[in-house]
Formats: C-alpha cells, structure tokens, sequence
C-alpha cells in the first residue's frame, strides 16, 4: 500500500508531465506534418525511384553520422539547448523543401537527419532527468510514455488530415511550411519553459562516447535492448519509404488500374493505429505482464505483419498488413522507451541512445542503395528477416526471459506463463524465415559444403 501511495501521480508531476507533452507533441507534429508528402513531393519533382532513395539515404546516413556525437552533445551542452536546435535544424530543412533542386534537397535532408537524431534522443533524456531531479516515482517514467505515445498518435492522425487539406489546396510543398510554423512554436516553448539539465558535463565530446561504450559493457541487457531497437527501426524506417509505392503497386495490381491515393487519409489510419497500439500496451502492462515480455511478443507479431506483402500483391491484405504494424508500432514505442529509462544509464543516456541509431541507420541505407534493383516483395523480406532472425529473438529471449525454445514446456510447468509469448514465436518465426529464405540459401556455395559435411557427420559410425 505505501509503495502504490508513493508512486501515485502528484498535482505537481502532472503539471510537469503535461507541459512536457505540449513540448514533445509540437515537435512531433512537424515531424508527422512531413511523413505523408516526402515520398510524393520529391516524385512530384520529377525525380527517379532511385533518386528519392539517394535522398532518402542522406538522410538515413546523417542520422548515423551525426547520432554519434550529438548525443553527447547533448548530455554536455545541455538538453533544453540541444532541443531547441531540433526546431533550428529541421525548420531549415522545410525551407529547402521549396526548392526543385536535387542538391538543395540533399542539404536538407541531411539537415533532417541531425534533427531526427536530436527528436529521439535530447527531449526524453530531458523529461527522465528532469523526472528524476525532481523525485517523482520511477514508475510514473512509463506513464509519461504511455500517455506521450497515445498523445502522438492523436496528433499524428490530425497531422495527417491536415497535411492532406493543405496539400489539396496548396500543393505538396503546404505541409512542409506548415510544420516550419509548428517548430517555431515548439522552439519558443522550450526556450521559454525548460530549465536546462546535462548528462555528465565534466567529459568532452569525444570521452562521453567512450563513456557510453563502455557502459554497454557493463550491462549485457543495454546492447540487447540496443539491438532490438535497431532492428525493429531499421524495419520501420525502410517501412517509411516503401509503403507508397507498395500500395500503389497493390491498388493497380488488385484493380487492374492505377489510381490516386489520399496519403494523408491513409497515414491518418496508420496514426489510429498506432494509438491502439498505445493503449493495448497500458493494458497489459496494468494487468502484470512484464515490459520486456510485451516488448518481445510484439516484435514476432510485427515480423508476421509484414511477411503479407512478401505473399501477396492484392492491396486489401497489404494495407491490412501495414494497418496491424502500425498497431505493432504503437506498442513499441511506450515499451522501449520504459526499457531505455529503466536500463539505459543516465549520465550518458542521450549519446547511448543514438549509439542504438548508427546500425539502425547503416541497414537502412543498405537497403536503399539497392532499392532501385529490387522489387518489393524483396525489400519486405529483408525487413521480415531484420525482425523475425530466429537467432535475435530467441538471444533476446534467453537474455530477458530466462528461456529458450527446449525449456519452454519446463517453464510452463513451474508457472513461467508468458514463455509462451516470448519464445515460441520466436522460433516459429524463425522457422518461417528460414523456409522463406531456403531456396536462395540453398543455392548458395557454404550452404551446400554445409549440408555435406552435416550429412557425412550423420552417417559417421557412432564412437565404441
């Protein structure tokens, strides 16, 4: 009973967890204000598939880039300042949206990329320190999330209908200006509102990378959950760029014609999504199912999601498909987040957060170099692989719930429940991985000395 007192909501957090919303969810906003119409503007520009990919990659590749140090960074100079850069950064990448240039357009994508760096990591390395400085209940860190999450969705939805008005009525460039405005705002709140905290401010830039480094060492659990994050983003970035064209491709290949699509109707639903998602992980999460049990689960049944396009071109399915990710998404990011706060440690939390976005970032930029030579049930099969390999999940598995797959049944009969949900998919969906991917292995030169040297080691005599 006085631990539940303790962590009740206080008038006073509740003041401070909503003016840091407001925050989040301005910033938010002119990120989602954007996703709808990247794809199309550059297309409207007349560039090639494979041009928007070089784009697309630039800003991938200056995530990974500049993630590296501008999380320590953070930590050093301060969140509150690095968080007002993000509305610098990216309120000159809008502005570069006004121009049918190839390399104005790279500049400002690359502009976007140190902005997404600073979104995901200075403003929730900001609201856990300033959680913690302030002496509010741990517990309370994944209430904020949940709540930020379910808050996200909402704008994002409206994000999306309003990127569709204005696009109607003012082209395709609407939705970018729109968000310049949006970021000014939340750049004058942060400004205005925040009292600065810092990471670790006695270390320089380059010692705070080693720092965080070396506390992925100290804690196996860090680099597991690093993972994770990296493969589940990797999948949702690549998702970013290939949702267009897949569902283009669906509607022509189910309807015989092709036909315009209302992107921002359609992100909208994505959006709805995503706030079930939100909302089905507070559930569980109040009904005793450990974070990390519904972090797991979550990634199998997004790494089936996304096997539909792999299977099938009729478009009900796919959008679907993309529907129930979306879904998945919405649970991820409450889940994570309470895992970063719960793991990850605070003097260098914002660089080893973007350390976790340098391989997130290198996958995806693999994947769009050669976008233009693949077609897409390929591209899904890659991202089905990054979140569903067998040896990930059933690691991730071992790790966080003492199990794999051959103590499943033990676990069961001491009353271990949610292994079932945490390991079993795992290695069904690593069944389904491999027999997805056999044919190409089995082409392959290591794959058939392999399978020879497996077959003369069964049919060896067995010792005396």
């Amino acid at each position: 009973a006085a631990a539940a007192a303790a962590a009740a909501p206080t008038a006073e957090f509740r003041s401070f967890q909503r003016g840091w919303l407001a925050v989040y969810l301005l910033a938010m906003l002119a990120d989602w204000l954007q996703g709808p119409y990247v794809y199309a503007l550059y297309d409207s520009y007349g560039f090639s598939k494979d041009d928007i990919a070089l784009l697309f990659i630039a800003g991938f590749g200056s995530s990974a880039v500049f993630g590296t140090f501008v999380g320590a960074l953070a930590d050093k100079l301060g969140r509150r300042r690095m968080s007002a850069a993000y509305g610098v950064f990216y309120g000159l990448s809008c502005v570069t949206k006004l121009y049918n240039d190839f390399h104005v357009l790279l500049l400002g994508r690359v502009l976007s990329g140190v902005a997404t760096s600073l979104l995901f990591s200075a403003f929730e390395a900001w609201m856990v320190s300033e959680h913690n400085a302030r002496g509010f209940a741990p517990p309370l860190v994944a209430d904020t999330f949940a709540l930020a999450t379910l808050g996200n969705s909402l704008v994002a939805i409206g994000a999306g209908l309003a990127a569709t008005a204005v696009a109607s009525s003012h082209g395709f460039v609407a939705p970018f200006m729109l968000a310049l405005c949006v970021l000014i705002a939340c750049t004058t709140l942060v400004v205005a509102t925040w009292r600065e905290n810092y990471g670790n401010t006695s270390i320089d830039v380059a010692a705070g990378w080693r720092n965080a480094l070396a506390a992925l060492r100290a804690d196996t659990r860090v680099p597991l959950l690093g993972t994770a994050q990296s493969l589940f983003e990797a999948a949702m970035y690549t998702f970013v760029f290939m949702w267009t064209p897949a569902l283009e491709a669906g509607v022509e290949a189910t309807y015989g014609a092709a036909e315009r699509l209302e992107f921002g109707l359609i992100f909208a639903c994505f959006m709805v999504a995503i706030m079930v998602g939100s909302g089905l992980f507070g559930a569980l999460v109040r009904t005793g199912v450990p974070v990390e049990r519904v972090a797991q689960a979550n990634v199998a049944v997004a790494a089936a999601c996304l096997a539909v396009p792999v299977l099938t071109d009729d478009a009900r399915l796919v959008f679907a498909s993309f529907v129930a990710f979306e879904v998945c998404c919405g649970v991820y990011f409450p889940a994570l987040g309470t895992l970063r706060g719960t793991y990850v440690p605070e003097a260098t939390r914002a660089a080893v957060m973007n350390i976790f976005r340098v391989p997130l970032n290198v996958l995806v930029v693999v994947v769009l170099v050669k976008v233009g030579s693949l077609d897409n049930r390929t591209v899904f099969g890659v991202i089905v692989a990054w979140l569903a390999l067998g040896a990930a999940l059933l690691g991730i598995g071992m790790a966080l719930a003492g199990a794999c797959p051959g103590t499943v049944f033990a676990q069961l009969g001491i009353g271990v429940l949610w292994s079932v949900a945490t390991v079993l998919p795992g290695a069904l969906l690593g069944a389904l991985v491999y027999s997805l991917l056999h044919p190409w292995l089995a082409a392959t030169p290591l794959y058939t000395r392999l399978s020879l040297s497996a077959a003369r080691a069964r049919a060896r005599p067995p010792p005396p």
